[in-house]
């Protein structure tokens, strides 16, 4: 390593305009790339090998600032240490750490809060279970280990316990390890290939994907809907009037949580869902039948605010809680087998089996992209007066049957 030092000025690092590596001394290089972009080099012998490492890039790491690592890195080699594993061991985050900014820097990106609970959910160090207690995080073996020593092990450790078990929920915890260590990577905490990669990697190591069974949301039987009605009106929890609202509106539960009272237009009946909070990312309006309307008067004349949510929650200024309503189905009405979601697929099965109404109709009052690009291009409508007649057939469907109520509970 020469003893010459500081052979640049700050004049030369500034208009040297040459490819390649500039020597300062002491180690220490400016790197012009032939795109004209500049970065600080640190090069020493390790085991006989000239090994180098990023000091930062130029000017964002001046000349001064770059002497001052370069000092430091020289110290570190005279010690019998190698600088890079040392940059490292102070500089790289753990796993749990990356995750914790990837999930931060999505910000609002997130379609719902259900979405954003899930991811989470699965990354978290602890995860609360159906029983309301606190277990071992799917993710536990990786929380706490730096993100750069992660392998493909590691990984298949956290995967392989679940993965038939829990296909969905494990295929898609893969996914966001992947997008966990691609964040990493874009940060310079890793190098090489992800370990979380499916095609070409973890295809060969696991279960296709096609082989897994993927769950679908219980629905019940379109039958049974109007009894099912009759049992919710009965109760006067907002829990109870957001799922009939979902219900009439065929909605998906993320959609209703976060209504706001500025999306409703109570004198046209139209519920203008934001294109952000839509799964196919545009704007959706909903007609709104007579029940819904009568449903919303009834909350709007309680409102705190007029920005407010439709259906808050406990918390003041926020909306109910991800699974109010499916704890509401599913434990204290006592229907285990069956869930919101599913409410969306009986709509369409009874909008199917029992009414004339167009394909076309039943899928745009399901928010669902009908047709290719062109066909979508040149359909300038969403058919709201066509749409409107569906809704309220379904709302007098679900109106009737009173009668069926015994055969349900029973």
């Amino acid at each position: 390593m020469t003893r010459s030092l500081n052979k640049l000025s700050d004049r030369k690092v500034k208009t040297e305009s040459k490819p390649g590596r500039h020597a300062d001394g002491g180690g220490l290089y400016l790197e012009i790339k032939p795109s004209g972009s500049r970065a600080w080099l640190f090069m020493w012998k390790l085991d006989g090998k000239r090994t180098a490492m990023g000091l930062g890039s130029y000017p964002a790491v001046s000349l001064a600032n770059a002497r001052d690592k370069a000092t430091d890195c020289r110290r570190i080699v005279a010690a019998g240490r190698n600088p890079l594993e040392e940059s490292r061991k102070e500089a790289v985050p753990t796993f749990g750490e990356v995750a914790d900014k990837l999930l931060a820097s999505m910000g609002k990106a997130w379609k719902n809060a259900k979405h954003r609970d899930q991811w989470y959910y699965t990354l978290s160090r602890r995860r609360d279970d159906a029983d309301n207690l606190t277990k071992d995080g799917y993710c536990l073996g990786l929380i706490d280990k730096l993100v750069d020593q992660i392998t493909t092990d590691d990984v298949l450790s956290v995967l392989t316990p679940i993965w038939s078990e829990k296909a969905e929920t494990a295929s898609r915890l893969r996914g966001r390890i992947e997008n966990v260590l691609a964040y990493a990577k874009a940060l310079r905490w890793r190098q090489g290939e992800n370990p979380a990669l499916w095609r070409g990697h973890l295809s060969t190591l696991l279960p296709k994907r096609q082989k897994l069974q993927r769950g679908r949301h219980a629905a019940m039987p379109y039958a049974d809907v109007a009894a099912f009605m009759a049992l919710l009106r009965d109760r006067s929890a907002t829990s109870a009037r957001a799922l009939e609202f979902t219900i009439l509106t065929a909605s998906r539960s993320g959609e209703v949580y976060q209504a706001r009272w500025p999306e409703i237009d109570l004198d046209k009946g139209i519920w203008t869902v934001p294109a952000e909070r839509m799964k196919a990312g545009r704007e959706h309006r909903v007609p709104l039948s007579k029940r819904a309307m009568i449903l919303l008067h009834e909350l709007y004349e309680v409102r705190l605010f007029d920005d407010g949510f439709v259906f808050p929650g406990q918390k003041l200024g926020e909306p109910l809680s991800s699974n109010a309503m499916d704890a509401l189905l599913q434990e204290r009405m006592k229907l285990p087998q069956f869930t919101v979601h599913g409410f969306r697929s009986c709509f369409k099965d009874w909008a199917t089996d029992e009414t004339s109404h167009q394909r076309e109709i039943i899928e745009a009052a399901l928010a669902h992209v009908v047709g290719d690009h062109a066909e979508q291009a040149y359909r300038r409508t969403d058919a709201l007066a066509k749409r409107r007649r569906l809704m309220d057939d379904w709302t007098e469907y679900c109106s009737k049957g009173k009668s069926n109520v015994v055969a349900l509970v029973a």
